[in-house]
């Protein structure tokens, strides 16, 4: 369904993957886990399979349909229903539109147009069936409710969802287009992160469906749990080599196998190491006559040619270094939103909302998918203004660092320097090197266009221009999303000792933990409460 040939994958000077030959396949039944360190190539491979760009070197050739889910899913007709979007996976809305048009045509007086009317519908209708067009809206609402999509969004526009409803669209979208009602599925699944935003309910519903899939899937996720129940396959992208080891067999299986494969490439090396030094020492001593220099130059070349042999072996992943600001000196109640609104046309997100944000309080706003935490976040930051007479009151010496969950505060086309010099204009430039290197961008990563950045790669990107502002109000709209672990837990450590105020919109219990909240915020109500264990349970199962 998928094959590379001599695939190589890069991004500037930087190779992240070179796989030789037919190396990476992917057939039917084949459930893959995509896995690798943050910035290994996982999402620039994935879209290259996805056909979405070319790569550097070799081919890929694909065969059946693909359905693919990248990590920001900006993309379509915003003024489209969520219904159509998710039935436009099989043309299904364009189909329903002619035969309204041409129902329309059928009641006119004109004998001709009519019966050419009828016959246009006739066949549209006959199409429509074929395709399953008849039991389609009660297959899609099916599929949206399982991913948390009420039936009364269904019919409104893209533009009027929330960030994580229009990603649990784009998946449903997906999802019914593989799930055709025609049977045996032959359509490939590229998922980056299929997870996010997705509630508890919702990972077990997408479980059971991908483990039903018997088409081909290759998946990125973070999710352990979902990697372990849905994959039988394992590429793991080793960022050290820039190659793909395949593992036959399940996640946690991969997981041992993956540790015997390193602890054999350490003995290997080791084993090399001596005997090429022995080589060495060897042709020093035949080196110092002249009768033997020949034997000496051949000895040093047997010693480069063992160790050019062996594979690298991995050293430890690096991690960032991951802070956050030492908070400016600001008032008692730096930031005060009154009466804050957001309508959609006539839908009501939201209505007056108080709340006040007061020097180093933290604050967890909680709510369903779609009660407008998102929103909340956006008008505290100002990148999005209340509707009514409601608005926000700044406190001496505000500071707003804003940390957006689609990393809307990334311009894309610009490069990681400019971005980063954009973000903290008054920022010496040698202290900015320091913070990205930090954060672990150097060298060629600084001339990258941001678009081309990892979920994870986005997210550091993200954190590091937030260190600079010396903020003393952090609005966190889902930080830890796309992390590898390693790197989340720095985003926690850093949380606990943060001493700025804190408003974060998150799913992940341990930031939640790592904040340790005073306060709450629900949504849509606004309604606010002190903190006690009993939420906790609200965000476990959310």
């Amino acid at each position: 369904m998928i094959v590379t040939q001599d695939l190589e994958v890069r991004v500037g000077a930087r190779t992240l993957l070179h796989a030789p030959g037919q190396h990476l396949r992917v057939q039917p039944g084949d459930r893959i886990g995509l896995v690798g360190r943050n910035g290994a190539g996982k999402t620039t491979t994935m879209r290259i399979l996805s056909g979405e760009t070319e790569p550097y070197g070799g081919s890929v050739t694909r065969s059946g349909d693909i359905g693919y889910l990248p990590q920001d899913s900006k993309e379509g007709d915003i003024e489209q229903t969520a219904r159509d979007r998710v039935l436009s996976a099989r043309g299904l809305d364009e189909i329903r539109r002619s035969m309204e048009k041409q129902q329309v045509l059928m009641e006119s007086e004109d004998a001709a147009e009519r019966d050419k009317a009828i016959s246009r519908y006739s066949r549209l209708e006959e199409r429509f069936s074929a395709l399953g067009g008849y039991e389609a809206d009660a297959e899609a609402a099916q599929i949206c409710d399982n991913l948390g999509l009420p039936a009364r969004i269904l019919d409104q526009p893209l533009h009027t969802l929330s960030g994580g409803q229009r990603r649990r669209v784009e998946l449903a979208q997906i999802l019914f287009a593989a799930n055709n009602g025609s049977g045996k599925s032959t359509t490939t699944l590229l998922l980056d992160e299929p997870t996010n935003h997705l509630d508890a309910d919702s990972i077990s519903w997408l479980r059971a469906f991908l483990s039903k899939h018997e088409g081909g899937l290759i998946m990125i996720s973070h999710d352990v749990e979902l990697l372990n129940d849905v994959c039988n396959k394992v590429w793991f992208l080793d960022a050290v080599r820039a190659e793909a080891d395949v593992y036959n067999m399940g996640f946690s299986k991969y997981k041992d196998a993956r540790a015997l494969d390193e602890a054999r490439r350490r003995r290997e090396r080791a084993n090399a190491e001596k005997k090429a030094s022995a080589l060495h020492k060897q042709a020093a001593k035949l080196g110092a006559k002249a009768t033997k220099a020949a034997a000496a130059k051949q000895m040093l070349a047997r010693a480069e040619r063992l160790m050019g042999s062996l594979d690298s072996v991995r050293v430890a992943d690096k991690v960032a270094a991951i802070s956050f600001p030492e908070p400016a000196p600001c008032g008692k109640t730096p930031l005060h939103g009154k009466g804050l609104t957001k309508m959609y046309g006539s839908l009501e997100v939201f209505a007056g909302v108080d709340l006040a944000i007061d020097k180093g309080s933290r604050v967890v706003v909680l709510g369903t998918n779609g009660a407008g935490k998102t929103t909340l976040l956006k008008l505290l930051a100002g990148v999005e203004r209340t509707d009514g007479e409601g608005g926000l009151v700044t406190g001496h010496g505000l500071r707003i660092g804003y940390f957006a969950q689609e990393h809307d505060t990334i311009d894309g086309s610009k490069s990681v320097w400019e971005n980063t010099i954009n973000a903290c204009p008054d920022a010496g430039q040698q202290d900015l090197r320091g913070l990205l290197g930090a954060f672990m961008f150097s060298g060629d990563k600084l001339d990258q266009p941001a678009g081309t950045l990892s979920g994870g790669e986005k997210t550091r990107l993200a954190l590091a221009t937030l260190v600079s502002s010396r903020a003393n109000v952090l609005l966190l709209d889902e930080p830890t999303n796309n992390l590898d672990p390693q790197s989340r837990e720095q985003v926690l450590d850093a949380l606990k000792t943060y001493t700025g105020a804190v408003v974060l919109v998150t799913h992940d219990p341990g930031a939640v933990r790592a904040l340790e909240p005073e306060r709450v915020i629900i949504m849509p109500e606004g309604d606010e409460d002190m903190w006690s264990d009993e939420y906790m349970e609200i965000v476990e199962l959310a």
